[in-house]
């Protein structure tokens, strides 16, 4: 059975209807960032989508629901449901396209940050 047949289809943006601003909003927010850089790394691991119950945020199940709306209704992830599970994953090639080098360059930005306020520096 297909998700439109199970009525669970969840709505996504055409690649033509995703915005920069909208990505960009997506991106800004901390939580957000998180979500997208372990979708990242799951994605070069083994190219797995990621179940909404794998990430451990620290926001309350409602506030997860929506960081993760913002996401798809962005365009930045995709979420399908695979039996009672929500699968997650970037859309990675419809922001290649529209974006070139814009996904990357924010995971490289974020890793950098993250590795820079590890070591307790600010430059």
């Amino acid at each position: 059975m297909t998700e439109r047949e199970t009525g669970r289809a969840l709505a996504h943006p055409e690649p033509a209807e995703i915005r920069l601003e909208a990505v960009l909003h997506a991106l800004s927010d901390p939580v957000r960032l998180s979500i997208v850089r372990d979708l990242a790394e799951a994605e070069a691991g083994n190219g797995a989508e990621l179940p909404c119950s794998y990430f451990d945020l620290p926001v309350t199940k409602s506030t997860t629901t929506h960081h993760f709306r913002v996401l798809r209704e962005s365009g930045v992830v995709r979420q399908t449901y695979r039996g009672t599970a929500k699968l997650n994953g970037l859309r990675r090639a419809d922001l290649e396209k529209l974006f070139p080098g814009l996904l990357d360059s924010v995971l490289t930005a974020a890793e950098a940050e993250a590795g820079r306020l590890a070591a307790g520096t600010t430059a």
